[in-house]
């Protein structure tokens, strides 16, 4: 068995993500389920593979971290790969993306999207909960400007998700560990570096967010991902993320420079055999700008079920818009991503050593006892005992 067979069987089965766990047999989430089944993962084989996708000069930072994230592509699959120390051991949580590259159109996605191509300038943000495809959404967003406008695109990722060739558009793509050390260092830099379109990968931190408002309020357009269950919570959920002296200033500064809103979730077709977005779009009028100003939030409901005219839709408008859709674009498992290839002038720089937090004290962290008859090659049965990785180690490695 190798990762290679655990990906390709995964992406034979239809999965959008696999997960490995010492001990266990493996997991995959089918169609928004998770189904199991199989032999046992070896604790051993897991603590070898990530040694070997981490790499020598990164894994002091993984022992220290307890986790660490990568994108990587294996049997043809582009995979974002999260490496974790569990109570088991070692784990593995991979998300395989779409083996095509991303488009309006090849997501079934409204065409009423490309409006937000279009802009100028301003922010526009793409939530909803993990896994709902909001990183396959902005792609396909960065897409359809690259495709038919000439601007330059800077992406900031952790890690790279989707590889875009540069088309119409010229394309830089930075990855937050190995060419920048953080999203805000590259925020920073991103003002100096002449860029039409941002994109930002994450935005948690509440400096992330506040980088992220000034690069949309000087002149650039700029996209970002942010977890909610709704337009209205995303806008909250920035607003709120300020200690309560500086949210005023931070609604105003949003109310400003946005340009738009997308809510996504994830809902399967039966009869289509795929798993289709629906949307919820806000695009700010003056009366919601009003209302982000004032920390009035619940009163951009009404103007989110009355703004058809300005392209808000609502969950249950876009519900009607699918049901009445006629033509499905049904992915093919053989197209491949128009990606760049890779060049063999490529200079790798090391590693760069990410700030990281101190460990946790000796037997604060869970790991496995391993069995000795897993010596024989069999399975390792484990189960969790206080301890430390690199104890854990040590034991897989005697």
């Amino acid at each position: 068995m190798s990762i290679e067979f655990y990906v390709a069987a995964a992406r034979d089965q239809g999965a959008s993500d696999l997960h490995l766990e010492g001990g266990l047999p493996p997991a995959l989430r089918v169609r928004g389920a998770l189904k199991t089944g199989g032999e046992p993962v070896s604790a051993r084989f897991l603590l070898e593979m990530a040694r070997q996708i981490v790499g020598a000069e990164q894994w002091p930072h993984f022992v220290e971290r307890r986790s660490y994230d990568l994108s990587r592509t294996i049997s043809g699959v582009r995979c974002r790969i999260n490496i974790l120390q569990t109570a088991r051991g070692i784990g593995f949580a991979i998300r395989l993306l779409a083996s095509f590259q991303a488009s309006i159109e090849k997501l079934n996605l409204h065409p009423d999207l490309r409006r937000f191509a279009t802009l100028p300038h301003g922010l526009v943000l793409l939530s909803g909960p993990t896994g709902c495809g909001k990183s396959s959404t902005m792609a396909a967003l960065i897409q359809e400007i690259n495709t038919t406008e000439s601007r330059h695109i800077l992406t900031i990722e952790s890690p790279i998700e989707h590889t875009f060739r540069p088309r119409q558009s010229y394309i830089r793509q930075r990855e937050v560990g190995r060419d920048t050390p953080s999203f805000e260092q590259a925020l920073i830099d991103a003002l100096r570096e002449d860029p039409d379109v941002l994109m930002v990968g994450e935005m948690r931190e509440p400096e992330v967010m506040r980088l992220t408002l000034n690069a949309s309020e000087t002149g650039h357009l700029v996209f970002a991902t942010v977890h909610s269950s709704s337009c209205i919570e995303a806008l909250q959920r920035i607003a709120n993320a300020f200690p309560s002296d500086m949210q005023s200033a931070v609604r105003a500064q949003m109310a400003d420079c946005l340009g738009g809103v997308v809510c996504q979730r994830l809902r399967y077709r039966p009869e289509l055999k795929i798993r289709v977005p629906e949307l919820e779009i806000l695009v700010p009028t003056y009366a919601t700008k009003a209302h982000i100003r004032s920390g009035d939030f619940s009163r951009i409901g009404s103007s989110l079920e009355t703004g058809a005219e300005h392209g808000c839709w609502t969950w249950q408008r876009y519900q009607t818009w699918i049901e009445n859709r006629k033509q499905w674009n049904i992915p093919d498992a053989s197209e491949k991503a128009d990606v760049e290839p890779a060049s063999e002038d490529v200079v790798s720089l090391p590693p760069i050593a990410s700030p990281v937090k101190a460990p946790r004290e000796a037997g604060a962290q869970s790991s496995p006892r391993v069995n000795e008859s897993s010596r024989t090659g069999r399975a390792i049965e484990i189960e969790p005992v206080e301890g430390g990785l690199s104890e854990l180690i040590k034991k897989l490695e005697g």
